[in-house]
């Protein structure tokens, strides 16, 4: 290996010995005195409920665990956006599991946990695999409640999400293991079942405090809302159990019984490894972002045996397309180059940027792979598209009009990976968040901005100071230097992937070595949806 690889290594390794760090910290929730708190009542924390009731046997990937994070500081913080979201196999069935973390503010509901909330049900909706709630939570952080309580995507959408789930015919199973009030208490009642645990379960409307004020009844909450209460008097609950592990094995009990589902039909064989290393994916990738590097080489550490068909092979350079299988599972794989390569004409292209003639292979390979029904998995490094005289005269914003078209009505699961740069337009193109993709996960190494930062502060520092001189001020030399260093500073801060994964514009951070386990879980659980619509396109320019 050569003093570049070994560089690279380094980098990626010091990135990830951070996020770790970062998990470590995040994974303690509220802290030591809350967790101790929390046992002292006979009750586990959300990660030890969750460790309890998945299959340990079986591959599991949590969503959002940077979600929140450097946020709410006025509050304290927001680890985790206090609810912990999980999908893995339960009794052989895979779902997904919403767990909030009493250790952070009792559970109550930031307008980030809502967000984190909705994202969970969005991906047992769109995939078709059960739900599963385990309740403790305060309700609705009241210093808060404005932008949180209202709104379309706020707090209610939870319930309306509930009944559409139950319409769908998707399980939803709830276990009261803590506090569930005001408004929250709807989500167990909701749900096809519901577990409540003596002593520590409570569910109402309004505590016994509100109670009093509001209607001047004297009454405790373990009569108001207990688990007796509910199992034997008004019938809310479906089980009254005596501790944690109880609650979690009637679920497992539950879920054991599950009928046998329809599938896609999505191809699959025996999954194989790739024959080459792929931890050598942290020398691969430059430490300086701007280095060009071969996409191949990603590839062919990621996809089963290291095979890899590509479709048009001498066209479009800048966007590599293909065939793969990932643990067994056939994909297509849509992928920037970030070589710098040479165009059909023998023009040198700009590695990372999208050209038209790359543009059309890639809608053409979309378009492909939606006929023949096969999971699409883009890899991003991107810059944007090209840009000045020769790409405008030559129609690249129809061409990329065309690739969005393609891929934003494709009918197959997407899933994408930032591996690097996800700038403007490419980040649309190539699958971003707005564009449903059913994972959409980024390594350590990831930007995600409309542009660049030296580009983009520099735009900023113009803007300023043409503000300035119109109103008649002048900018010195050493103000503007200064200037520019603070926009810098904070436009590379919100590049960082930890900025995108606080606020959940991308549901993980991940070592790249787990990029075949996330790929193979997320289309393992949209093998669970058989409603494949028909594949149609909106009106394209040619």
């Amino acid at each position: 290996m050569d003093i570049n690889f070994n560089k690279n290594d380094d980098n990626i390794r010091l990135l990830i010995s951070d996020m770790q760090k970062r998990l470590k910290k995040i994974h303690k929730g509220g802290g030591e005195k809350k967790i101790e708190k929390l046992h002292s009542k006979g009750k586990m924390t959300a990660r030890e409920r969750i460790e309890y009731l998945i299959d340990s046997d079986k591959d599991s990937f949590e969503i959002g665990s940077f979600v929140g994070d450097e946020m709410y500081k006025e509050y304290g913080g927001c680890p985790a956006g206090g609810v912990v979201v999980v999908m893995a196999y339960i009794s052989r069935v895979q779902c997904i599991i919403v767990a909030n973390d009493a250790t952070v503010k009792a559970g109550a509901w930031f307008p980030i946990t809502a967000k984190k909330n909705l994202r969970a049900q969005e991906i047992a909706m769109e995939n078709h695999i059960p739900i599963i709630y385990l309740v403790d939570s305060a309700g609705v952080f009241l210093p808060m409640q404005d932008e949180i309580f209202p709104d379309k995507e706020h707090f209610g959408r939870i319930f309306r999400n509930n009944a559409v789930l139950s319409a769908m015919g998707i399980t939803q199973i709830a276990a009261v293991m803590g506090s569930c009030v005001a408004g929250g208490a709807y989500l167990p009642i909701m749900s096809d079942e519901a577990i409540i645990v003596n002593k520590t379960g409570t569910i109402f409307l309004a505590g016994s405090y509100l109670v009093k004020s509001a209607i001047g009844e004297d009454i405790d909450n373990e009569t108001l809302g207990g688990a007796t209460t509910h199992s034997e008097v008004s019938g809310v609950t479906d089980y009254k159990v005596e501790n944690d592990k109880e609650a979690l094995d009637t679920i497992k009990d539950i879920l054991d019984k599950l009928g046998a589902v329809k599938t896609a039909g999505f191809n699959r064989v025996q999954p194989k490894p790739p024959k080459l290393p792929e931890k050598e994916i942290y020398g691969i990738i430059p430490e300086n972002r701007e280095k060009p590097y071969d996409i191949h080489q990603i590839i062919y550490r990621l996809v089963d045996d290291s095979e890899f068909k590509e479709y048009k092979t001498g066209y479009g350079k800048t966007i590599v397309c293909g065939y793969a299988r990932i643990n067994g599972w056939a994909v297509g794989i849509v992928a920037n180059q970030r070589k710098i390569v040479k165009s059909k004409v023998g023009e040198m292209q700009f590695g990372g940027v999208i050209y038209s003639d790359s543009a059309d292979k890639a809608t053409h390979f979309i378009m492909n792979c939606n006929q023949k029904k096969i999971p699409l998995v883009f890899i991003q490094d991107v810059t944007g598209f090209m840009v000045g005289s020769k790409s405008e005269h030559g129609g690249i914003i129809k061409d990329g009009a065309k690739m969005v078209n393609a891929m934003a009505n494709s009918v197959v699961p997407k899933f994408t990976i930032i591996i690097g740069n996800s700038y403007g337009a490419g980040n649309y193109a190539m699958c971003g968040k707005a564009y449903d993709p059913r994972l959409i996960v980024a390594w350590p190494t990831a930007k995600i901005a409309v542009m660049g930062g030296e580009q983009a502060a520099k735009t900023l520092l113009q803007i300023q100071v043409s503000a300035l001189k119109a109103k008649g001020k002048v900018i010195t030399a050493e103000e503007e230097k200064k200037s520019l260093d603070t926009i810098t500073e904070r436009y590379i801060n919100q590049l960082s992937p930890y900025y995108a994964a606080a606020r959940l514009w991308v549901d993980e951070i991940i070592d790249p070595v787990d990029t075949r386990k996330v790929i193979a879980l997320g289309i393992e659980a949209a093998n669970n949806n058989p409603d494949i619509p028909e594949y149609k396109l909106g009106v394209i320019r040619t």
